[in-house]
């Protein structure tokens, strides 16, 4: 018979051999563990500030452009300060009087850009932050935005130059000659069909835009001459009259250094 199947014995472990050089016998060395890694607290980049805007404006008594270009940057949220120069100075008075060939204020400083025409300003924030909506959203709408801004950028001289903008003024019973009481009339015909067409309260519906900013010098050259208007029109100028920014700018006139300038007193504009 043969002999019965046997386990075969393990093989025996495998001593862990000492490190090289170690005495005889010394015990083999315990498998090196690592230190768990530490990552390197994340450093943030420094936050890039926007670029300050600098707005140049003149009289808030008597400019009627600085009124719009402010009005427009405060419609668009940009954060700025504002450097006013004197009606003293030289070049602002001529502008005033509309003695100079060209208009150089309000001037727009910005991020290396510098604009000194309102409608250009406009252009420029309507193009740098078309969240604010600065202009009407709908495409016809922002075409007879860009019309009527135009008309007031570029017309109407007869009602500048016989209602000069001064918000110290009130005079009661002026008489309004022919040329800018076509002036008006034209004036209000626009307003009325903006109103009827978007809705009011504002030109261009529910919200100011830069329409309304451009014809809000116009409502303080009504008041302060005593020009009545029908009722569609008297409501949208009680709407600018209670614009915020408008009655800031109203306060900020009343608390400057009083400049008279005698010749804007009746007879010439700004």
């Amino acid at each position: 018979m043969s002999e019965p199947n046997r386990r075969k014995p393990a093989p025996p472990k495998r001593a862990q051999s000492a490190p090289a050089g170690a005495p005889a016998g010394a015990p083999a060395s315990a498998p090196k563990t690592q230190a768990p890694k530490t990552q390197a607290p994340k450093t943030q980049a420094p936050k890039t500030q926007a670029p300050k805007a600098l707005l140049r404006i003149s009289s808030r008594t008597y400019s009627s452009w600085s009124m719009r270009g402010w009005l427009i940057l405060r419609l668009s949220g940009l954060p700025f300060t504002e450097q006013v120069v004197s009606p003293d100075d030289p070049g602002s008075r001529a502008e005033l009087l509309l003695q100079s060939s060209s208009i150089l204020i309000p001037t727009l400083e910005h991020d290396g850009a510098e604009i000194w025409d309102t409608l250009g300003i406009a252009e420029y924030l309507n193009e740098l932050l078309p969240e604010a909506g600065l202009m009407p959203a709908d495409r016809i709408a922002r075409a007879r935005s860009r019309a009527i801004c135009g008309e007031m950028h570029a017309g109407f001289h007869a009602l500048r130059s016989t209602l000069p903008m001064n918000l110290r003024a009130e005079v009661p019973g002026f008489t309004v000659w022919s040329a800018a009481r076509a002036d008006i009339e034209r004036i209000l015909f626009l307003w009325r069909g903006c109103l009827e067409t978007w809705g009011g309260p504002w030109l261009f519906g529910a919200k100011p835009t830069v329409a309304d900013a451009m014809y809000a010098p116009v409502v303080m050259r009504f008041r302060s001459y005593g020009v009545s208007l029908d009722a569609p029109c008297e409501a949208y100028a009680q709407t600018i009259l209670a614009w915020p920014d408008v009655q800031a700018w109203i306060e900020a006139a009343r608390q400057e250094p009083e400049a008279r300038i005698t010749e804007l007193e009746f007879d010439a504009e700004f």
